[in-house]
């Protein structure tokens, strides 16, 4: 999960998280002990982060302008752009070894600060740091949240709507398009995270889901109270039997049923779940880097 990028956090805890894994794998610092690779360490997605965007060039509007363009690109002024671009795509090489290394040399100080911690204390510091996030122990997918609309007979049946959710709540304000989230999916709720962030959008104890299942094999759909929730993803399967095995868990025997397609109203009203089956989330509390530790 941390190397995914899945356990949204600081660069000073990634990289705390990283020397004791370290600390785990070679015990004490020492420059004769094997180093992984910094992508074995440390999210990559982070050092690509810290790189300029590419430039952007506004299209040219006129089209006389667009046919030189494209005459010119195919003698020496082309030429010329594809040097540039690959002058700039090795500055970039550059930059993100430069700033590897920089990452590793934090690393290995704060590997250094662990000298004497046991295998068995650096990994339990490693767990106890990384279920800080109120996240852990969920399983995440990446999703694309499609529409929400109220449910038939709480809403009058309105059609479906694009949805832009911070938080999710019934009176969410509608936009224009899909959202990129984490569903997550753990034994207590089901939460919605935007990616990178810690803290939930919205989180749905079972109790508050009243039926969920498949419109078809790339879209999911999630019935919370008064509000339809439309997924698109690659993974409908795996989120319907994980959601079944915790509901089942949780004393349920109801099986994950496929839902008419969205303009369709439902036959009868969906059986409610029991409630309060988790508490309301809480704000995720920072522990400071670990120091040093002597056994």
């Amino acid at each position: 999960m941390v190397l995914r990028g899945y356990v949204p956090t600081s660069e000073e805890t990634l990289q705390t998280l990283a020397a004791l894994r370290l600390q785990s794998l070679n015990s004490d610092f020492s420059t004769h002990a094997p180093f992984p690779r910094l992508e074995e360490l440390f999210p990559p997605h982070v050092l690509h982060a810290r790189l300029p965007p590419p430039p952007h060039r506004p299209p040219s509007k006129c089209r006389g302008a667009r046919l030189r363009a494209g005459l010119l690109a195919g003698g020496l002024w082309g030429q010329a752009l594809a040097k540039q671009r690959a002058e700039r795509d090795q500055r970039l090489r550059g930059r993100l070894r430069e700033e590897g290394a920089s990452t590793m040399a934090a690393i290995v100080e704060k590997w250094k600060l662990l000298q004497g911690m046991g295998r068995p204390e650096a990994m339990a510091a490693y767990v106890a740091l990384v279920r800080e996030w109120p996240g852990f122990g969920s399983t995440l997918f990446d999703v694309d949240l499609h529409a929400v609309r109220p449910r038939l007979g709480v809403g009058q049946g309105q059609p479906w709507q694009w949805a832009i959710l911070t938080p999710l709540s019934p009176q969410s304000p509608l936009g224009s398009g899909p959202q990129r989230l984490w569903l997550g999916i753990g034994a207590k709720a089901v939460s919605l995270y935007k990616p990178g962030e810690p803290e939930p959008l919205d989180s749905f104890c079972y109790g508050r889901i009243s039926s969920f299942g498949a419109s078809d094999s790339s879209t999911f759909r999630l019935s919370v109270e008064d509000r339809d929730l439309l997924f698109e993803t690659s993974q409908v399967d795996e989120i319907a039997q994980l959601l079944n095995t915790y509901l089942a868990s949780a004393g349920t025997q109801r099986l994950p049923q496929p839902q008419e397609p969205p303009t369709s109203p439902p036959t009868s009203e969906p059986t409610v779940l029991p409630q309060g089956l988790c508490p309301a989330p809480r704000p995720w509390q920072h522990r400071p880097p670990v120091g040093s530790s002597h056994s």
